[in-house]
């Protein structure tokens, strides 16, 4: 997979910020997806005391969610660890790693926030503009905004809210048990970005390409 890939990355909060608003309005909101054959998962993980950064890859067929390939980057960790500002410690990493894809994902699935940032530009939505790939955030935690209560059965969903724009979603994955976190990255739509995420969490809480590119980040 061939990726343009920035010069050189931010080294002050203020770069990051300027790119960050730079960057956010490229950012598609509604569906422009094709055929979706292959899901990708993407995570980050650090070693030696955070001076390196380790991204995992993989991808999964769609809609039997077999994995049919991986990959593993490292790299020097580029940014330091300043909430809101993640993507610049992963992005470099994960960048790497989908380089060496030999299959091209159709949707990528983020493990982190995507519109649902202060800056409306999280993880998901910097992989998305920078790869030009479908995105989505798929977080374990809340970041921003706010919800109603939110049902126990697994599906159910409301809309995650910050300053009286919808953000993102909370979504019941799994009956009874702690929600995800659901932004639109790049070229979806909310309702579309809910859907591919329960097609893609068949029986636990985090969906599968979430949990088999954490195992391979850390291994």
């Amino acid at each position: 997979m061939k990726i343009e890939k920035p010069q050189s990355w931010p080294q002050t909060v203020e770069e990051a910020t300027a790119i960050q608003e730079e960057l956010r309005g490229q950012v598609i909101v509604k569906d422009d997806l094709p055929q979706v054959r292959y899901v990708a998962g993407v995570d980050a993980g650090y070693q030696e005391q955070e001076q390196q950064t380790q991204a995992a890859v993989v991808v999964l067929s769609f809609p039997d969610l077999q994995l049919c390939d991986q990959a593993i980057a490292r790299c020097p960790t580029q940014f330091p660890y300043i909430p809101g500002f993640l993507s610049f410690r992963e992005v470099p990493a994960v960048l790497e790693a989908l380089e060496q894809l030999t299959i091209l994902p159709d949707l990528l699935l983020c493990d982190g926030q995507g519109l649902a940032h202060p800056r409306r530009f999280g993880i998901a939505c910097h992989l998305g503009v920078l790869t030009n790939l479908p995105a989505i955030g798929v977080a374990k935690s809340r970041f921003i905004g706010t919800h109603e209560v939110l049902p126990p059965e697994r599906g159910s969903w409301q809309p995650l809210l910050d300053q009286g724009e919808t953000v993102g979603a909370v979504l019941r994955s799994r009956s009874h048990v702690n929600p995800l976190y659901i932004s639109i990255g790049h070229r979806i739509s909310l309702p579309t970005a809910l859907d591919y995420v329960l097609r893609c969490t068949p029986q636990y809480r985090l969906p599968e390409t979430t949990r088999m590119s954490d195992r391979l980040a850390s291994s």
